[in-house]
Order: structure tokens, then sequence, then C-alpha cells
């Protein structure tokens, strides 16, 4: 499947106009101020509707040729509308929808770097979560990706799965948890195996007028290469309430202490925005499309 430059440009039109349609109809409480709103979201199984954009800029560096003087942005769409099954516990579905602007792929034919657009692989996780009233936070699922690339230098060709699970703690002020998962291919046209470990520990601070300052870096190892991507990151965020609509507007900084050796990420500065939306799927589960828990 290949989607030109003209029909990605109508799709990303499109995300806009569902993100203007939901964003005039949330109906989050009117009693939930912003800096609530702030905590929940810091709260992995939160049970907030939410549409996020980040926005990524990427700096690499590496040993192929040209490879220190390569930029990259790309758009990560996560929309997810937790669903509450009472008593503390949640569904989640979270799809991840990357849209790369300008992405740098190295040709070995023609030894050079060249730039590429096009939707990537889209991942997704489903997940069971329960929350108590001593803020201890728990989930397990499963987490993976499908081959939706429409350029193959921007995907595998093949369909990951495996395990994931949460394990937090949670109280007015802070948030430490741990988010891990492992994938391997199942299926697909790509050469390449794939068995990769994700390891992401969480914390966040939460100094109160609707601030989170928090760092939740993602560290990856490929068993098949042997090699780790490590960053270290910072996330400083502000949550705002305009209309009726709750807004967290917010930055990250992410510097990779470890990559692979021929190309990888040395820097990433992203710009981060999410509107808590009217949660559609729970009204058709269960007749309340109210946001709030």
């Amino acid at each position: 499947m290949r989607i030109h430059g003209r029909r990605l440009w109508l799709l990303l039109l499109s995300a806009w106009a569902c993100l203007a349609t939901w964003t005039c109809h949330a109906d989050e409480d009117d009693d939930l101020s912003a800096n609530e709103v702030s905590r929940q979201l810091s709260n992995p199984n939160t049970s907030l509707a939410r549409l996020t954009f980040k926005n990524q800029f990427r700096w690499f560096e590496g040993s192929l040729p040209d490879a220190d003087g390569q930029r990259g942005y790309e758009l990560l769409f996560q929309p997810s509308f937790p669903i509450k099954l009472g008593g503390g516990d949640m569904f989640f579905m979270r799809p991840a929808f990357p849209v790369f602007f300008h992405q740098p792929v190295y040709d070995e034919d023609k030894g050079r770097f060249t730039q590429k657009l096009g939707l990537g692989d889209i991942g997704f996780d489903v997940a069971y979560g329960h929350s108590n009233e001593s803020g201890l936070i728990l989930s397990a699922g499963v987490a993976g990706s499908l081959p939706t690339a429409t350029v193959s230098e921007l995907g595998s060709g093949q369909m990951t799965l495996g395990p994931e699970f949460l394990i937090a703690k949670m109280s007015k002020k802070y948030i430490i948890g741990f988010f891990p998962n492992h994938q391997w291919d199942i299926a697909g046209w790509g050469d390449e195996d794939i068995s990769i470990t994700t390891l992401q520990p969480i914390a966040a601070y939460l100094p109160g007028n609707a601030w989170s300052i928090a760092s939740s870096p993602i560290a990856t190892y490929n068993w098949r290469t042997e090699t780790w991507t490590v960053p270290l990151n910072l996330a400083i965020s502000k949550t705002l309430i305009f209309g009726d609509t709750p807004w967290r507007i917010g930055m990250e900084v992410n510097y990779y202490t470890e990559r692979p050796d021929a190309f990888g990420p040395q820097w990433m500065v992203g710009i981060n925005i999410v509107p808590v939306v009217e949660n559609v799927f729970a009204r058709w589960f269960t007749g309340n499309g109210a946001t709030a828990p």
C-alpha cells in the first residue's frame, strides 16, 4: 500500500477536522480544575480520553558517510479512549500513528542519505489496568505493530506482538513506575528478524498550578543486533483550559547516551499537544461519554 504526498496531507487534514469536532464537544466536568486534569494525565491508567500529538525533531550521528549532518521530523499521533469497567478497572486500546515528514534513510546503492516522507508502521497496545485508593497502579496486556509503512524504508515489513505490563505508585505530588514490553515478529514479508525489549521507567513531579515535570526515557535493546538505544529524558508541561476543553502543552528533550554505531539519534526535541476529548467509545460501550472519572 502506498499513499502519495497529496493523499497523506488529506489524511492529516481529516485528522485535524476530527480533532476540532471532538474538542468542541468535550464534556469535562465543571468542577475538574486544570491542576486535577494535569494530575490525571500523568497517570498511565488515566480514564481521560485524549488525542496526543507529538512533534519530534531529531538530530542524528553515526559512522555512515554524512551521518552527522542528518535531521528528521516526525509527527506521532496517539489517540486514547479508555473504557471504565468499574471498581478501578480499565480497558485500554492505544494506537500510535507515526508520520515521517523528513526522515533520513541511507541508500547503500548510491552511498548517501535520501529523505523519505510517509506513514510508518502503526503501533498499538491493548491492556487491562487497575488502580486502587492507595495509589497503586497496575496493568498488563499486549503491545505490537502493523506493517503499514507507505515507504518500505520507513517500516519493517513485519507484524510484531508481545507482552507488556505496568506497575506504578501515584500520590498528589508524584508518580513513579516501570513500563516494559517485548515484541517479536510474527508475520509479514520483511527479511529482518525482530526481537526487541523496551524499558520505560516513569517519574513525574506535580508541583501544582497544573505544571508537570517528568522523565520517561524509552530505552530499547535489539536482541538480533545486540545494540542499545538509551536516552536521557526531561519533559515539562502545563495544562490549560480553553473554553470547555483542557489542553496539555509541553516540551521534552532526549539526549541519547547509547545508539547504534552506524546511524542513530543523538538529540530529540519534542513539542507535545494533548487535548482532552469526549470519550465516544465509552459512550458506545456504557452509554456514558464523560471524560472525567
